[in-house]
């Protein structure tokens, strides 16, 4: 489907910011090194960024959403202005059926159909395996990056990277 927008599809945790338990404090927000120069280097090139994220402290209710929210803008205020073009969170949690909450696709195909993305072009980069799941069953490009729990487990990704700005060199490279 050419013409269609590409996109990188983002985990949060462990992936654009230091994984911290069930984070809901924003003083703990730590975005990784070099995220925000990389998240240009992608814009510049024409893909859109797009958050994906599970966030079950909030059905856990070991946090609101309004907190959730609280550390989403300190991602932002550390990432830099205009560099995400959306996110999306799913708060179920792990043991209730649900088509959004990651390895499914449900987040990523709204942000599809939301956008106009043609997922072939696209990729989505994380930390843990549900997030290569989550890229492979939307039929994206993956990528896994060895921060947060991406050392733990080898995940099957497409490439791996040591760290988000090495994968948005993937993502670039010719």
């Amino acid at each position: 489907m050419s013409g269609r927008r590409r996109a990188v599809f983002l985990d949060r945790d462990g992936t654009l910011m230091e994984e911290t338990f069930y984070c809901s404090d924003p003083a703990k927000v730590r975005v990784y090194a070099g995220v925000g120069q990389a998240l240009r280097r992608l814009k510049d090139a024409g893909f859109l960024a797009i958050v994906i994220t599970n966030q079950s402290g909030i059905g856990r209710g070991l946090f609101t959403e309004a907190q959730y929210q609280a550390v989403h803008r300190e991602m932002l205020r550390q990432i830099g202005d205009k560099l995400i073009d959306a996110t999306y969170y799913c708060p179920d949690l792990p043991d209730v059926p649900s088509t959004r909450r990651k390895p499914e696709p449900g987040m990523v195909l709204q942000a599809a159909a939301d956008f106009g993305l043609d997922l072939e072009q696209s990729v989505f980069i994380g930390d843990k395996c549900i997030d290569i799941e989550c890229g492979r069953r939307a039929g994206t490009r993956t990528i896994q990056v060895l921060t947060g729990y991406g050392r733990e487990r080898e995940c099957g990704a497409d490439r791996v990277a040591e760290n988000f700005p090495a994968a948005v060199d993937l993502v670039l490279e010719p």
